[in-house]
């Protein structure tokens, strides 16, 4: 778990999708989806439920996003 892969799970976080959060960081969706696979592999749980419509925060995703935001300020 590494500082860019919480940063970029929180771009993914505000914008509740994997194609806008790329986007803002100058990513292409591919390695964005990456770094969120191994973020979820270090943390051993998914950290978002993939939907029709984007991603929402999963049980998992709900407890690491307050302290992603307190380490990655």
């Amino acid at each position: 778990m590494d500082l860019k892969q919480l940063r970029s799970f929180l771009h993914v976080v505000e914008t509740g999708s994997l194609s806008l959060a790329a986007k803002r960081l100058n990513l292409t969706q591919p390695a964005l989806s990456r770094q969120i696979k191994m973020l979820e592999e270090d943390a051993g749980s998914a950290l978002f439920i993939r939907t029709g419509r984007g991603v929402v925060l999963s049980e998992a995703g709900e407890k690491l996003a307050p302290r992603a935001r307190i380490i990655a300020e």
